[in-house]
């Protein structure tokens, strides 16, 4: 057995931890209304994540910063936009200013359509884009069977005038659920199942090569892991690989790094940020898929460990990192973070705003102009949070979609932060 496959008992996110969360000053964000411009407004975009290098750095190649989102027709009704789901790639030199590259693939995908992954340019040159094939293609009637899958081969061409993300890429599919350390489809009892969202990681610390993505862990029925037979049904975990050679094509899977059994369900886009010698996981998660008994709202949660592989404990407490206001708790969605200088930033997408005390099952009621009026389909304003430690708190945002490099100087911190507390007080 290797170090890989210790057999160690996984790190657990608690129901007494789960119990402490709540909405405070220092976890949420401000009220966000509509951005002046949209880079493509005839296509929604929401899952969203950057062009890295090796070691996690956000990527330039000529001067352009790149980001890959998931999209689909803005007609379409925005409950119904996964089933068509494709990557597309954007590009900016400003880091503010975004410009649609047009869809990253061809053809040749695995799955009838993209869920969301990562993307790593190898110091090759060589692009590797992740991503989560969902259903089989060529499927009659849509499933939601998900495995890992990349895209490897392409390149990224820039110029004066812009970046062309070019093939051909090989595609193929890289880990599927071995149904004993994470489920499979049908041993699933509970809500939506998840063997998703791939994201590239290389330790600064031990040079190994990590793939981590969102799974379930198994719980066979009656087998007694939480107070209560229903909670078993919330099995989330983040599941990781390794690659002993270090290709972005070659994975073995791992013992979780993190479960949320009797707490939560999806712990979606799972990724690690290192500081000061901390490791920090993230996951966003949904108020729906917390077990019953708890309450957590739509928002960023995350962890720490001294190590990749260490004992993670929940930030402030609870987990909760970031949220939204009570009064428009669906607005933000699918948060990535990464370092910026001292602070820690974080990336979303403008989700459903303006619903006036709707949830959402409410917006499948309304008519098809009102759903697609009340869905933001664009990014968010980026999020700025202090981190020290086991503690966080946010500091205030930057504009929609800002994504500054580390060389760059950001606005002081107390007007922000007074701006920030005034926009939570306002509402809709």
């Amino acid at each position: 057995m290797t170090p890989e496959h210790s057999g160690r008992a996984t790190p657990r996110w608690t129901r007494e931890h789960a119990s402490k969360i709540e909405r405070t000053d220092e976890t949420v964000v401000p009220i966000i209304y509509p951005p002046r411009e949209d880079a493509a407004p005839e296509i929604n975009g929401w899952d969203t994540w950057f062009l890295r290098e090796r070691d996690g750095s956000i990527a330039t190649v000529g001067g352009w910063r790149v980001i890959f989102s998931l999209t689909a027709p803005a007609d379409l009704l925005p409950g119904k936009r996964h089933d068509v789901a494709e990557i597309r790639y954007f590009y900016s030199r400003d880091g503010e200013t975004w410009f649609d590259g047009g869809p990253v693939f061809e053809g040749g995908t695995r799955g009838s359509r993209q869920w969301a992954g990562s993307a790593l340019l190898d110091d090759d040159g060589r692009l590797y884009v992740f991503y989560t094939a969902s259903g089989r293609a060529g499927e009659a009637e849509i499933t939601y069977e998900q495995r890992l899958a990349v895209g490897s081969g392409g390149s990224v061409v820039a110029d004066d005038d812009g970046v062309r993300i070019e093939g051909p890429f090989a595609h193929g599919v890289l880990l599927e659920p071995d149904g004993e350390r994470y489920e499979r489809e049908e041993q699933s009892r509970g809500m939506i199942y998840t063997f998703r969202d791939p994201w590239f990681f290389e330790d600064p610390r031990s040079g190994k090569t990590y793939l981590l993505f969102e799974a379930n862990t198994p719980i066979p029925e009656g087998a007694g892991a939480c107070g209560d037979p229903v909670w078993e049904e919330f099995n989330g975990s983040v599941g990781i690989a390794h690659s002993p050679t270090g290709d972005p094509t070659d994975w073995e899977l791992c013992d979780p790094l993190l479960e949320g059994i009797c707490v939560n369900q999806e712990l979606e886009r799972p990724h690690v940020v290192v500081r000061n010698g901390f490791y920090y996981l993230f996951v966003s998660s949904h108020d729906h898929t917390f077990a019953p008994g708890l309450e957590g709202p739509d928002g960023l949660y995350g962890f720490v460990a001294d190590s990749l592989r260490g004992e993670y404990r929940p930030l402030n407490g609870s987990g909760l990192v970031l949220t939204n206001p009570a009064n428009a708790p669906y607005q933000a969605y699918s948060w990535v973070a990464f370092s910026h200088r001292e602070e820690l930033l974080v990336s979303g997408f403008f989700n459903y705003y303006d619903l006036g005390g709707l949830t959402l099952d409410d917006v499948a009621t309304l008519s098809p102009d009102e759903q697609r009026a009340k869905f933001g389909g664009t990014l968010a304003p980026t999020v700025r949070v202090a981190l020290s430690g086991d503690r966080t708190r946010i500091t205030g945002t930057l504009s929609h979609g800002r994504i500054p490099l580390e060389s760059e100087e950001l606005p002081d911190l107390p007007e922000e932060r007074l701006a920030h507390r005034e926009e939570t007080r306002r509402g809709y």
